[in-house]
C-alpha cells in the first residue's frame, strides 16, 4: 500500500517556514505498513492543487493533503476538493458546535461568519474531528482510493493523524508489515563506519535493507524489513543488531526507533530519581530544549543557564573571573567550572556544560574555530572533554549537542554501575 503526502503553502515554497508536517505524517504511515511513495509541496493555487491530486491518485492508494483549510480567502483546499469530486459544501452541525465551543472557551475575539463557514464541508467527505482547532479534517473514499485533507497547523495535524487518520486506516485496510530499527552510533564518520561493518553489511539477509543516515557527530544505521510476519521480521532484525555489536559495540549509543537519546536519558533520570541541570555557551540553550521537549521532564530537569557572553559566565553562573583570564573562556577548566556551578545553583545530581568557538569569528577566546569543551559534573566529581568539530557554525553546534548527549548517557550508565 502506497501513500503520497501533499503539502500546500506558498510560505513553505518561499522558505518562510519549514515543512515538518510531511516528516511526521511519513513516520506515522510507515509505522502501520504504508510506504510513502512521494512527498510534494505545491502552491496555494487551484489548478496546481487539482492537477497534483489527479496525478497522485494515479500513483498511490492514499493521498494526504495538509494545509489550506483556514477561514480566509487564500485557503482554497475545500473548494478544490469539491471541484475534483463534483461535490458541494454543506453545513456540518457537529463541526459548527465544536467551533462555537472553542471560541466560547479559549478564544478572546468574537466568532465571525468566516469562522462559522469552516463548518461547511464537502457532502461526500467524512468529517475528522479536530480537537485542537476549527478546521475539520476530511476523508474521501472513491474507487478504492482515499484522499485525506488535514489542516497545516502542526499540532492540529498531529492530533488528527493520531486520533483519527491512523486508527481509520488501520481499521479499513490490510497492510504489509514494515519493521524498522535505527541504531545510533557516535565517534566514526560515515565512510569509516562503512569500512568497519562491511563484512556484516555484505551478509545481511536479502529481506533486510540498510541505510546510512549521517548527521553532525553521529551516524544512524536504519535497518528495514518488509513482509507478512511481524514477529519473524523483528527477530530477524534483532539478530542482525546483535551481530552488529561484534563490529562496533563500543560506539553504539542506543536505538532511535525506541526513543531519542534525550528521552532515554530523561527516563533514566526519572527511574533513579536523579536530577539534571545545564550551563550552555556555544550550544545556546539547545541542550535544555532537548531535555524539556518530552512531557514530564520537569521531574528531573531543573533548569539551565545560557551564559553565552563571558560576563554572564562570571556574573550569573559564578565562574571565577581569574580562571577565565588565566585559562581562557574556551578551556577544560572553564567547562568544568560551568558544570560545577550549574550543579550547585540548581542543586542537581548531574550537570553538563558546553563552551566553545562555533564561528565564524573567535569571540572572547583565541581557541581555533570548532574547538569545544564539554563538562560533566556528577556526584563523584567533574571532568571535561575537548573536541574539534570543524569550521561550520551549525555543524559545530549540532555536533556539540549530540556529543553532550552521548557523554551524559555514558556518565549516567557509569555512575549507575558504580552504585
Amino acid at each position: 500500500m502506497k501513500a503520497e503526502i501533499v503539502v500546500i503553502g506558498d510560505e513553505i515554497l518561499i522558505g518562510q517556514i519549514m515543512d515538518t508536517n510531511s516528516v511526521f505524517i511519513a513516520k506515522e504511515l510507515i509505522k502501520i505498513g504504508i510506504n510513502v511513495h512521494q512527498i510534494t509541496t505545491i502552491q496555494d493555487d487551484a489548478a496546481h492543487i487539482l492537477q497534483t491530486l489527479k496525478e497522485a491518485r494515479e500513483r498511490v492508494d492514499v493521498v494526504i493533503f495538509t494545509g489550506g483549510l483556514g477561514p480566509t480567502k487564500d485557503d482554497i483546499t475545500k473548494k478544490c476538493l469539491c471541484e475534483f469530486f463534483e461535490d458541494e459544501l454543506v453545513l456540518n452541525n457537529e463541526v459548527l458546535a465544536h467551533i462555537e465551543k472553542l471560541f466560547e472557551k479559549y478564544i478572546d475575539t468574537p466568532i465571525s461568519q468566516l469562522n462559522r463557514d469552516q463548518a461547511l464541508l464537502p457532502s461526500k467527505a467524512t468529517a475528522l474531528h479536530n480537537e485542537y482547532g476549527t478546521a475539520a479534517g476530511m476523508w474521501f473514499e472513491e474507487n478504492g482510493k482515499v484522499v485525506i485533507s488535514l489542516p497545516g497547523v502542526p499540532y492540529e495535524m498531529k492530533g488528527l493523524m493520531e486520533r483519527e487518520v491512523i486508527p481509520k486506516l488501520m481499521r479499513e485496510f490490510s497492510r504489509p508489515v514494515i519493521v524498522h530499527k535505527t541504531v545510533i552510533t557516535y565517534g566514526l564518520g560515515e565512510s569509516a563506519l562503512a569500512e568497519k561493518i562491511e563484512t556484516w553489511e555484505n551478509n545481511l539477509p536479502a529481506v533486510v535493507k540498510l541505510a546510512y543516515l549521517p548527521s553532525p557527530g553521529r551516524v544512524r544505521l536504519r535497518l528495514t524489513a518488509h513482509g507478512e510476519d511481524k514477529e519473524y521480521l523483528e527477530n530477524l532484525i534483532d539478530n542482525q543488531v546483535t551481530a552488529l555489536h561484534e563490529f562496533i559495540g563500543d560506539i553504539i549509543a542506543g536505538f532511535e526507533d525506541v526513543d531519542p537519546t534525550e528521552v532515554v536519558i530523561g527516563r533514566m533520570l526519572a527511574e533513579n530519581q536523579w536530577t539534571l541541570s545545564t550551563a550552555e555557551s556555544c550550544t545556546g540553550g539547545r541542550l535544555a530544549f532537548k531535555f524539556t521537549y518530552a512531557p514530564g521532564s520537569s521531574a528531573s530537569f531543573k533548569g539551565s543557564i545560557v551564559s553565552y557572553a563571558t560576563e554572564s559566565k562570571i556574573d550569573i553562573l559564578g565562574v571565577p573571573e581569574n580562571l577565565i583570564e588565566e585559562k581562557s573562556v574556551v578551556s577544560a577548566e572553564v567547562a568544568k567550572a560551568m558544570a560545577e556551578k550549574a550543579r550547585e545553583r540548581f542543586n542537581t545530581d548531574f550537570a553538563i556544560s558546553t563552551t566553545g568557538n562555533a564561528g565564524p569569528t573567535k569571540g572572547d577566546s583565541e581557541a581555533d574555530i570548532g574547538t569545544v569543551f564539554i563538562g560533566i559534573a556528577t556526584p563523584q566529581g567533574v571532568e571535561a572533554h575537548e573536541f574539534m568539530f570543524g569550521n561550520h557554525r551549525e555543524k559545530v553546534i549540532g555536533k556539540s549537542v549530540n556529543k553532550s548527549l552521548e557523554l551524559l548517557q555514558r556518565a549516567l550508565n557509569d555512575y549507575k554501575r558504580g552504585l
